[in-house]
């Protein structure tokens, strides 16, 4: 099984998609965002440094974000795969997090990039503050998290295509959501055949 980058703005629905395929193929799931917010919650030294970025709609720095990652990524069982969630988010983490791979004998495999229009997505995330609590989700650094992500990690998805592994689901294409799974299966699907 390949690994898989989930990659779309914030609200495009990555971590709930990355569970159906979880579920599905049976692959391990990093999803940077829980992975943070553990180390929050316990109120480690990487918990407090990752909050103070976290409060500004800010990026947590790549260097600290790999390491993180190459431990994580090296506990999960070996030959299912694993869904990066939330990670790359610039060109500067996806040559790291390929080389990472790469250290290890691995490849990226294949991104999938879900598309959705900004309004959806905003209304989204103040959906999500109300339901899961999430401080994260308010409109002050939903605002700050859009600019970023067009700033910063939207140029990433032409890095991807260069690299030969960006497919696009977008959810005008695929309004239901069994439509949008349906679509990253046969993706997924194709690219382990």
């Amino acid at each position: 099984m390949k690994n898989i980058i989930i990659f779309g703005a914030p609200g495009s629905g990555k971590g709930t998609y990355s569970d159906v395929i979880v579920e599905k193929y049976g692959m391990g799931h990093i999803s940077t965002g829980d992975v943070l917010r553990a180390e929050i919650k316990n109120g480690t030294e990487l918990g407090r440094v990752a909050q103070g970025y976290i409060d500004q709609g800010q990026l947590i720095p790549d260097e600290l974000m790999i390491s993180i990652l190459a431990k994580v990524y090296d506990a999960q069982p070996a030959g299912r795969g694993v869904i990066f969630d939330g990670f790359p988010r610039t060109i500067a983490q996806a040559e790291a997090l390929k080389q990472m791979l790469a250290e290890r004998g691995h490849e990226m495999g294949i991104m999938i990039e879900l598309v959705v229009s900004e309004d959806i997505l905003v209304a989204r995330l103040l959906n999500r503050a109300i339901e899961q609590g999430r401080a994260d989700d308010n409109e002050e650094t939903i605002k700050k998290r859009f600019a970023v992500y067009h700033n910063q990690t939207a140029p990433l998805a032409e890095w991807f295509q260069k690299e030969g592994i960006r497919n696009v689901v977008a959810w005008e294409t695929y309004p239901s959501k069994e439509g949008m799974i349906d679509a990253i299966f046969k993706l997924i699907d194709q690219a382990n055949a």
